[in-house]
């Protein structure tokens, strides 16, 4: 037991320090990193296409998927003219800054203003790696039930943003909103909670003006 915790340790200590070098390369760009969590079917990659479509006149975006198979997001993300690069994990449950750095180098993503990290679709392995982000986002739709912050406690206390997707399904399906919002005020009382749906456009300009307010508050940091 003492073995696997210190190789462990090792390991998240290595992707710690890459991590750190991925972040000061995108503070000296004034890039704004971010890197979204949820389980699979949550609404991502939804969620990515109302984005870019909103902000891509105005900001400058790249997304890096992490799937364990097929370019599909990739390839739905680079119809709409953004560029994109899929990271294959053959097999496991989560990216790591290593991948991260080589898949900006691969992919030769360029520059950008916000640069879209979607993370291995499942709340429990991508909680713990650091990726170089700004901010991780937790994605939670009504679908899934609303016993989830407390099944899966870590991703909801350590994300900063929490948005609850696919608002325009409440009607259909048995979900307490009022509380998944105290469970996850409970984990993590600083959590930002959004209530969006990607496709009536719900709450989406909270989620936009977000963004474009972070991105803000990082130039002025790092300016």
């Amino acid at each position: 037991m003492k073995t696997i915790v210190t190789v462990k340790r090792k390991a998240l200590a290595s992707n710690d320090e890459r991590a750190g070098q991925l972040r000061a390369m995108l503070a000296e760009r004034g890039t704004l990193a971010l890197n979204l969590i949820s389980s699979p079917g949550s609404g991502k990659t939804t969620l990515l296409e109302a984005t870019l479509r909103e902000l891509g006149g105005e900001l400058r975006c790249a997304v890096l998927e992490g799937d364990v198979a097929t370019e599909r997001d990739a390839e739905r993300i680079r119809a709409l003219g953004v560029p994109a690069h899929q990271i294959l994990t053959g097999g496991a449950c989560h990216l790591d800054a290593r991948l991260v750095q080589g898949g900006l180098e691969e992919g030769r993503i360029p520059e950008v203003d916000i640069l879209f990290i979607e993370n291995v679709g499942n709340l429990i392995c991508p909680t713990s790696y650091d990726l170089g982000e700004d901010l991780k986002v937790v994605l939670l739709s009504v679908t899934e039930g609303d016993d989830k912050p407390f099944k899966y406690p870590a991703i909801f206390a350590r994300a900063e943003v929490a948005v609850i997707s696919k608002a325009d399904l409440l009607p259909h399906v048995p979900f307490d909103l009022a509380a998944v919002k105290e469970q996850i005020a409970t984990l993590n009382p600083r959590a930002t909670i959004l209530l969006t749906s990607s496709l009536t456009g719900q709450g989406m300009g909270a989620w936009y003006d977000l963004l474009r307010a972070r991105l803000a508050t990082k130039r002025e940091e790092t300016a």
